[in-house]
């Protein structure tokens, strides 16, 4: 009978043990990630690649809307209500965000206007936007920032090699003495490619009255305009094909995008930029054959 309560008494140790150590070997580590929200793909496209695994990205402005349209959604607020980070540009156009702040009530939550100025499809602008992410990216989650600033360090080699890329192409297209007209989203993109921009239009571009119209015809007329750039979050109107059509046969229409995934295959700021060039450079062409 003594033999029996050993027995009993050895086995239940050894399960009790096991249920102290089994816990201990079968923990998981600490690996949950950071849920980071922003506003727009520009913000979220860097976010990725900067945090890699270690973050969750949840953007809410479709990438090819325009940010003064945009429309919250109750889905929005239970979003914010469970981040860590909310990341915005501190554009006009993000008016909704206070609102949407205030009814996510969630006091965990980190909100960063970041206020980088420029197109952040220009390449040095973008590495300053890389630079930003990544400090509120380490200073949010100081175990991981060895691996943000070494995931940025990769991303800023990326837009350094790029940017020389696409530039060497805009420098070839002899662009410098070319006259365009630009939505005024995409103003400081066109200069930063070599244009000329003789005058710029309202975005979003239901703002142009017809008088707005007429004069930037008339301008375009009188300063032989080639291009004229539209920008494709100001929405789907034919803007820029009425002003190239006013201006005469030889002027292009052609849009371009603010923000990566506006066009189909173009998720990231590389592919989103050399598209961008490729229809400038390709519309120049088209303008040239018209007038040799």
């Amino acid at each position: 009978m003594k033999k029996v309560n050993l027995a009993a008494s050895f086995l239940i140790a050894v399960i009790l043990l096991s249920l102290v150590i089994l816990p201990l070997g079968c923990t998981k580590e600490t690996t949950s990630k950071v849920k980071v929200v922003t506003t727009t793909s520009d913000i979220a496209s860097i976010v990725q690649k900067v945090g890699g695994d270690k973050v969750e990205v949840v953007n809410i402005i479709p990438p090819a809307q325009c940010p003064g349209q945009f429309d919250v959604k109750p889905s929005d607020v239970q979003i914010l209500a469970d981040a860590k980070l909310f990341l915005m540009h501190g554009w006009q156009g993000e008016q909704f965000t206070t609102g949407l702040i205030q009814s996510a009530n969630n006091p965990e939550l980190k909100v960063v206007v970041l206020n980088i100025q420029g197109n952040w499809m220009i390449p040095t602008v973008e590495a300053q936007a890389v630079d930003n992410i990544t400090s509120n990216l380490a200073e949010i989650d100081p175990q991981n920032a060895s691996y943000y600033q070494s995931n940025a360090a990769s991303e800023l080699a990326v837009i350094t090699a790029t940017g020389n890329e696409v530039e060497a192409e805009l420098a070839a297209g002899n662009l410098s003495r070319v006259n365009a007209i630009c939505d005024e989203q995409v103003t400081d993109l066109a200069q930063w490619a070599g244009f000329n921009v003789i005058a710029s239009y309202p975005s979003p571009d239901t703002d142009i009255t017809p008088k707005i119209m007429q004069g930037l015809i008339d301008q375009g007329r009188q300063a032989g305009v080639a291009l004229v750039i539209g920008n494709l979050q100001s929405g789907t109107s034919d803007t820029p094909a009425t002003i190239a059509s006013g201006i005469g046969a030889e002027a292009v229409p052609v849009t371009v995008s603010n923000f990566p995934g506006g066009f189909n295959n173009t998720e990231t700021w590389e592919k989103a930029i050399d598209r961008d060039v490729n229809l400038l450079l390709e519309a120049m062409s088209k303008y040239r054959e018209a007038n040799p």
